[in-house]
């Protein structure tokens, strides 16, 4: 049986895979409804844009821009091979969303690249998350305005995570996280916005953390991670990226785009450690990453 153009468009658009075509310009030609889901940019607002315009700005761990340098699918169209790559997408809603992507050089009957052809998928474990979420929602523990776990439920998490640690003699890693300068955004921009900030650091900080790791909104711009089994060198390594990717992140306002920092404090759990010890704690350290300017996380 031949396959006609009309059916294999019926295939890619069933995909559960984000899909996009792009010439040797790496001008977007075609996006699936997958893509669309994922990212939550439709077919229109992407077609006839260039990969390396101002949309899905894909970064690596270290918060580096691929788009305009060194960009999978631009790579694979010139050299021919496919690849593989774990990235993080900006989403339309300004979080940063892990995803990973496969590339592949397209080329004609005479073997001449004429394109690439990029597939994605969402790597958040995101369907377990939002079902979860839902069902913690029925017990008013979760934040409604950022989807997170809020108040009540962080200080349940932090006595089940030390009462853990202290049976098994392990060490959980618990941060606070702070919105730099929130204040100024509020009076500059107003508290609608403010409210679309808080929710662009929850969502990239709840989509870039392991399945049981924990994110709640401890209060204000602030927010309380715990994340066992985590030496102190990774735990390092996770709040930065965490630090980076917050900041790599970005949300559109009126024709500008709105980005933010993060300060934190992060701490591993010792063995006389109280809920009300790890948060002074936690505390200190991120009052000292203020102190020392901000944008940066302080270890102790």
């Amino acid at each position: 049986m031949i396959l006609d153009d009309a059916l294999f468009q019926k295939l890619l658009e069933n995909l559960s895979e984000g899909v996009y075509f792009v010439d040797p310009q790496r001008t977007i030609l075609y996006w699936n409804r997958a893509a669309e889901r994922i990212t939550g940019f439709s077919e229109k607002e992407i077609e006839g844009k260039s990969c390396a315009d101002d949309i899905l700005v894909h970064v690596d761990d270290a918060g580096t821009s691929l788009c305009k340098g060194a960009c999978p699918l631009a790579a694979t169209m010139k050299d021919g091979r496919n690849r593989v790559n774990r990235v993080y997408l900006r989403h339309k809603e300004g979080y940063r969303l892990p995803v990973c992507v496969s590339t592949a050089a397209i080329r004609d009957d005479t073997g001449n690249v004429i394109g690439g052809l990029e597939t994605f998928h969402d790597d958040s474990s995101l369907v377990a998350a939002l079902a979860e979420a839902e069902r913690l929602s029925q017990l008013a523990l979760i934040c409604p305005l950022t989807g997170i776990g809020n108040r009540r439920f962080a200080e349940e998490t932090i006595a089940k995570r030390l009462s853990e640690s202290q049976r098994n003699h392990t060490a959980c890693a618990f941060v606070m996280f702070d919105v730099d300068h929130f204040k100024k955004i509020n009076d500059s921009y107003g508290h609608p916005v403010g409210d679309i900030v808080l929710k662009m650091v929850a969502q990239t900080l709840l989509t870039n953390l392991r399945v049981y790791d924990f994110v709640g909104r401890w209060g204000g711009e602030e927010f309380l991670l715990t994340m066992p089994h985590l030496s102190r060198q990774e735990l390092e390594n996770t709040a930065n990226r965490l630090r980076v990717l917050v900041e790599r992140s970005s949300r559109k306002i009126s024709e500008n785009r709105l980005a933010v920092t993060i300060s934190g404090g992060a701490t591993l759990s010792r063995a006389d450690d109280t809920p009300a010890s790890v948060i002074k704690r936690v505390d200190a350290l991120l009052y000292e990453s203020k102190r020392r300017g901000r944008n940066r996380v302080t270890i102790g």
